[in-house]
């Protein structure tokens, strides 16, 4: 088995629904450990965090029209 250099993310479990949505079209998650906690490839981080944080916004309550 190769070995894969990881990242460890914390996060709550919305978030973490997100992260396994945004998984299934590409994968990028290593270990699903708990309901906190995913290791995911760390040549991948960057993406998924900028994916994350377009997803977020779009999730997010504006007064601004």
């Amino acid at each position: 088995m190769k070995a894969i250099k990881g990242i460890l993310l914390t996060c709550d479990s919305a978030v973490k629904q997100i992260l396994l949505t945004m998984n299934e079209k590409e994968s990028f998650i290593i270990e699903d450990l708990d309901d906190f906690h995913l290791v995911i490839k760390a040549d991948e981080e960057y993406r998924v965090r900028r994916e994350l944080e377009t997803e977020l916004e779009k999730n997010t309550y504006s007064l601004e029209g």
